[in-house]
């Protein structure tokens, strides 16, 4: 079991000039480089781009539906390196409203899971392919009113790793938190991020 070490690669405009801050959150096996190329595929040219690197390229070990103390302590320290990234942003002058999430997979997992347990009004989220985490959801651990932010959730039906019904179940909570949630779900797309689902996002959540 392991902690993250803090790193973050930043790209993106300078945050004294950035119109926003995006977070992005990589996927098991990925890195904080490759999912920042994934950014000029975006509508967030004038954004600061924040990219937290998981050590040993995962977040946490096991599945994001395994019994919640078998990703521990892993999982916590994720959080916790999301959280640290959320605050360097705002240090670096980047208001609350104006920062965007984006995770892929295990990262997206994250992104729903932070920003679940936080909720407030950010600028939006996206979800490629994810879930919140947990055998079982805990909802004591949700907390707080999104006040009508944009989220998108995007998945393959059936996906090796994400099932569909705990994509819906996921939806659920957030609509109830009073996010403004667009579920896609895409029949027999294999576990990818396609060209349609980055349009969706610059439709729905960098706007």
């Amino acid at each position: 079991m392991y902690s993250h070490t803090k790193q973050i690669k930043t790209a993106g405009a300078a945050p004294a000039v950035a119109k926003a801050a995006l977070i992005l959150l990589h996927g098991r096996g990925g890195t904080a480089a490759n999912i920042i190329g994934l950014a000029r595929e975006l509508d967030v040219q004038d954004f600061a781009i924040y990219a937290p690197q998981a050590t040993n390229n995962s977040w946490y070990p096991y599945s994001f539906m395994a019994p919640d103390a078998d990703n521990q302590p892993a999982l916590n320290s994720a959080l916790e390196m999301v959280d640290e990234t959320v605050k360097q942003v705002l240090a670096d002058g980047i208001p609350l409203h104006k920062i965007y999430f984006l995770g892929f997979s295990q990262g997206a997992c994250l992104t729903l899971e932070y920003i679940t347990r936080h909720a407030q009004p950010f600028g939006g989220a996206v979800a490629f392919t994810g879930g919140l985490i947990g055998e079982r959801l805990n909802l004591d651990n949700y907390k707080g009113d999104f006040i009508g932010m944009p989220v998108l959730i995007t998945t393959g039906n059936p996906d090796p790793h994400v099932p569909l019904t705990r994509v819906e179940e996921s939806v659920k909570v957030l609509k109830s938190m009073d996010a403004a949630v667009t579920l896609k779900v895409y029949n027999g797309r294999p576990h990818t991020i396609s060209q349609e689902e980055i349009e969706l996002a610059n439709s729905t959540v960098f706007i």
